[in-house]
């Protein structure tokens, strides 16, 4: 992908059997949702959080947060599978010490995208951002530190995971529209987890 970039074909695949049922898991104790971000745009991705903390959009800003504002409670733990994946693919990627303490998981349906942007929440840019897609195909936008530079675009199917670290962390990145589709574990939807270390 880039310096400090890694797409890992196929490598989710081993932990799909654990990770799909801990997905509806912690989507019945912290359910999909709408975020507004600051502007007031609704975005089209539904999304909720796993882990000590989790990332919330309002119209007082982006930021991270113990709490889940729609429920009043802790975020539900991030499960044992979703850790190790993001451990193994991180240093599978050159981050051999990254460990996550938030789990993004964003519900994507046909039409739903991503606009370019940074990761730059977080208080340590020396960890790596850990990207896990499933479900339905999507193209995955990696630009530069500019938003108006070129943006290089990836075909990510169910079970690749991408990873950007180093020289690449503040790089804007983002999805394309999804198409329609129909895929045999998940049907027409598309979910992606983004492992972080927030804090």
């Amino acid at each position: 992908m880039a310096e400090g970039a890694m797409l890992l074909r196929g490598f989710a695949l081993p932990f799909e059997a654990a990770l799909l049922p801990a997905i509806e898991a912690i989507a019945a104790a912290a359910p999909f949702r709408h975020l507004v971000t600051p502007g007031g745009h609704r975005m089209s991705v539904a999304t909720t959080s796993c882990g000590a903390t989790g990332w919330v959009t309002d119209r007082s800003g982006y930021r991270y947060d113990a709490l889940d504002p729609a429920t009043g409670r802790r975020w539900p733990a991030m499960p044992a599978c979703f850790a190790d994946l993001a451990r193994q693919a991180a240093a599978a990627a050159g981050y051999p010490a990254f460990r996550p303490d938030a789990c993004l998981i964003n519900l994507y349906l046909p039409g739903a995208r991503l606009s370019l942007h940074q990761d730059r929440n977080e208080r340590d840019f020396a960890q790596p951002i850990v990207s896990v897609s499933l479900g339905l195909p999507a193209v995955f936008q990696f630009g530069g530190e500019q938003r108006g530079d070129p943006a290089q675009r990836f075909a990510l199917r169910h079970g690749d995971v991408a990873v950007w670290g180093g020289a690449a962390r503040l790089r804007f990145h983002g999805v394309l529209p999804l198409k329609d589709g129909d895929h045999p574990r998940l049907g027409g939807r598309r979910i992606n987890l983004t492992f972080r270390k927030a804090r």
